[in-house]
């Protein structure tokens, strides 16, 4: 677009015309000084002072239009048949094409084309343009650089009272926005003039949201629709399931009723993968899975209780915080709860006791994020507590890798979608952890500092290169790791999966050991009470008691270490052994 400035005024407003001409210079006044000035001349610093003739402009952003492409399909329909010849009739062409192949004229023309055709072909493969002659030798020359990464943008809550980000979104159309809910999770610190408002932002732009939600309690939770990028779907602080178009404004579509809605804060909502791209499914800390279809929010379309029991008894659910769905297990699901526990569920099942499979019990803290390895579901992520743990569906007893017990409370994690053997983790000193299982297993790969508040949500780009984190006081920063944390290596893919073996075997091993113990206590036990005649265990002296736990604790040591404690006390004191203060050894420091 060219801009154009007219301006006009009057010949009259100029004044009297200027009228220049070529002459030698002339003398009109002579000035000589005058000394009796000079006495009252007065010295000062010298002193620069801008003068500006133009008006003062503020600074605006402007921005051009971003490229939008859209995918066209094209319909070939078959052609080219006589009027005589029915195309849908097999019978009919395959008479018309050997009624043709005999031709001359077919005969004639077809080698003649063939000839041109293949001498284009040829052509067209004598010589590769895009061909790299030096890439072995750039790839020896290469050296691994250090694993790093930078902040990109800061997008902060642009309200007074600053709230935390429970939750993070990107895009699905190339990750170029970025969907953050705001909510207060404590209860006793919200006020009336805390927002409800939720944001979208633009990664270019961190000075303004490009949008906001509105919904009618702030959203703890939310999610694009990964086949609508129009639609996004969230979570409210009291239960209620909040549905969103874009393309209609920043007021809600649709929203649950309050009596059909969770009875606490929805923690976690995911879509389904169904043919209508509608169902969703939510999770919460009142006990329930809930299903719905967003075109119709009135109810659930199907209820799950978290009983342990298995008896449907809401006053017993398990509270859950986190929620995973791979798309390639449909009928699977899992659920981290309050109390620490892993529940696998089958939706498919026709009962509630068989809706709940399995739990897996390794937390003492709530499981605040659970993920599914995307190259090897089977295997999946948890965080609780102070460590995050990667867990295999064969083992239900304990995890099969563990990172070591941070000094910090960790409270969100994820697999990288690139690269099988990486994962990320934040705390609340807030630092971002960069865990690379194949590089090393006891400490992390990277560790950046974010800022200086606790950091509650985290979220990867599909692609793998830009990483969100939310902060407890509204700010989600956006950075970019290396080339060498999202790209994945070679061999990558082959030796995680011989590792997640090895330790899962591992792990059974130890599983089977384990209840061979139990059964052989449990069988001593009660030959012992046999051989006492029905006396009752509590009659015991507490003397005999310290002995039968001495023996139990020494023969346990022989049989796992294959040496003999009982009689060499310089083992023991070498091995960290050392008498109680019951009299019992044990292990201490």
């Amino acid at each position: 677009m060219e801009i154009v400035h007219v301006y006009t005024k009057l010949r009259g407003e100029f004044g009297r015309q200027s009228l220049f001409s070529d002459r030698p210079a002339e003398l009109l006044v002579d000035l000589h000084p005058d000394p009796s000035l000079g006495l009252h001349l007065i010295q000062k610093s010298p002193r620069d002072q801008a003068v500006q003739a133009s008006r003062d402009k503020s600074e605006h952003q402007v921005n051009t239009e971003r490229f939008e492409s859209d995918s066209c399909g094209i319909n070939h329909e078959e052609g080219g048949w006589p009027k005589d010849v029915n195309p849908q009739e097999m019978e009919q062409t395959i008479r018309f094409r050997k009624k043709v192949e005999k031709d001359e004229s077919y005969l004639n023309s077809i080698p003649q084309l063939g000839s041109v055709m293949e001498h284009c072909i040829r052509e067209n493969r004598a010589v590769d343009i895009y061909q790299d002659h030096f890439e072995a030798e750039e790839e020896a020359a290469q050296t691994p650089e250090p694993p790093s990464a930078k902040t990109i943008n800061v997008f902060r809550d642009p309200n007074e009272v600053k709230r935390t980000i429970s939750g993070l979104s990107w895009h699905p159309d190339g990750g170029r926005k970025l969907a953050a809910a705001y909510s207060c999770l404590e209860f006793q610190r919200t006020s009336r003039d805390m927002s409800l408002d939720s944001y979208i932002w633009d990664v270019e732009n961190p000075n303004r949201p490009e949008m906001a939600l509105k919904p009618v309690s702030a959203l703890i939770c939310l999610d694009y629709n990964p086949k609508d990028p129009h639609t996004l779907v969230g979570g409210s602080y009291n239960g209620q399931i909040v549905y969103w178009d874009t393309r209609r404004g920043s007021r809600p579509v649709e929203f649950s009723s309050v009596e059909q809605s969770h009875r606490d804060p929805v923690y976690k909502i995911i879509w389904l993968q169904s043919k209508t791209g509608t169902d969703v499914f939510s999770a919460s800390t009142d006990g329930q899975v809930l299903w719905w279809d967003v075109r119709k929010l009135s109810e659930p379309t199907d209820c799950l209780v978290l009983d342990p029991g298995k008896e449907g008894n809401l006053d017993r659910a398990l509270g859950a915080v986190s929620l995973e769905f791979e798309p390639t297990m449909p009928t699977k699901f899992l659920v981290g709860t309050e109390q620490g526990v892993v529940v696998s569920c089958n939706r498919k099942a026709k009962t509630a006791a068989e809706k709940m499979v399995c739990t897996y019990d390794g937390h003492h803290g709530p499981v605040y994020a659970l993920q599914r390895n995307p190259f090897f579901p089977k295997n999946f992520l948890t965080v609780g507590d102070w460590t995050a743990r990667i867990w295999s569906e064969d083992v239900k007893e304990s995890s099969i890798m563990w990172t070591r017990y941070q000094m910090s409370y960790l409270m969100d994690a994820c697999w990288s979608p690139t690269r099988p053997s990486v994962f990320f983790t934040v705390k609340m000193d807030g630092v971002l952890d960069v865990w690379d299982i194949l590089f090393k297993q006891n400490d992390p790969t990277l560790s950046l500092k974010v800022c200086n508040e606790a950091l509650y949500s985290l979220r990867l780009q599909d692609n793998g290169r830009l990483v969100a984190c939310g902060s407890q006081q509204g700010g989600a920063t956006l950075l970019e790791i290396c080339p060498g944390l999202w790209t994945q290596q070679k061999n990558e893919k082959s030796l995680l999966a011989a590792m997640l073996e090895r330790e899962t075997k591992r792990e059974k091993i130890l599983e089977t050991r384990q209840r061979e113990e139990r059964l052989r206590e449990r069988s001593r036990s009660e030959q012992s009470r046999e051989g006492e005649g029905g006396k009752d265990e509590g009659e015991d002296s507490p003397h005999q008691l310290l002995l039968s736990a001495q023996t139990h604790f020494y023969s346990t040591v022989d049989s796992q270490q294959g040496v003999c404690l009982s009689g060499c006390p310089r083992m023991k004191r070498d091995l960290g052994l050392g008498p109680g203060p019951t009299g019992v050894f044990g292990f201490y420091r």
